[in-house]
């Protein structure tokens, strides 16, 4: 698809560019409306749905041909935009479970488990896959097809399957009727030591995940 037909009202819905920045922009667009928390209950299965499924878009650019920009340096998309306020209420929305532990590479041995928390890895992904929309958008469709294509290898892929195995496992927890041993753990802003990570989990999974989901205090 050309970039001069890009907003046309006929667009394909099988070309593969309008494909990608469908599945992105609802991505964008869920994760936003779950985090504003008015159905907490439901927001760790919708979250695993939305992750799950920006994945498959992730798998498609990945398993594409390398997609080359139009121009040699990349067109000003603009200012970023704040991700702060989403941040916070994915936090407050997320807090019994927020933090979680995570190997950044599979295959570099002897690596120690860090901390992290899928507030932060969810409005990492937002913020790359907000930028290429914005080339989207703006007509650069090859652009934003790079983007998404080099972000999801540096950065925005690992990430989302760091949280898409974090957030199975609180459902796996739940449905399985396995609750986590309360642990006192470390949290992400102190210093981290070479022994083995204590997991933070905030209040962690015991009496509070007993309700629908786990993310409001047992009574």
């Amino acid at each position: 698809m050309s970039d001069a037909t890009l907003h046309a009202t006929e667009q394909n819905p099988d070309d593969f560019a309008v494909q990608i920045a469908d599945q992105v922009e609802s991505f964008l667009v869920a994760v936003t409306e779950i985090a504003k928390g008015d159905e907490p209950e439901s927001a760790v299965p919708f979250l695993l749905l939305e992750v799950s499924q920006i994945l498959l878009a992730g798998g498609r650019l990945g398993a594409h041909e390398d997609i080359l920009p139009d121009e040699r340096y990349e067109p000003d998309s603009g200012p970023e935009p704040d991700v702060d306020e989403l941040r916070e209420n994915l936090a407050r929305l997320l807090d019994p479970v927020d933090v979680y532990s995570e190997v950044f590479d599979p295959y570099e041995p002897r690596k120690a488990p860090v901390p992290a928390r899928i507030s932060d890895d969810l409005t990492d992904v937002i913020t790359d896959l907000r930028h290429g929309m914005a080339h989207y958008r703006a007509g650069r469709t090859t652009e934003a097809l790079w983007w998404w294509q080099f972000s999801y290898f540096s950065n925005w892929g690992s990430t989302a399957s760091a949280t898409l195995r974090a957030l199975q496992s609180v459902l796996a927890h739940v449905r399985l009727n396995q609750p986590l041993a309360e642990l006192d753990g470390l949290d992400t802003d102190q210093a981290m030591g070479d022994d083995t990570l204590e997991i933070e989990a905030g209040r962690v999974m015991v009496e509070e995940i007993a309700e629908p989901l786990g993310l409001r205090p047992a009574k």
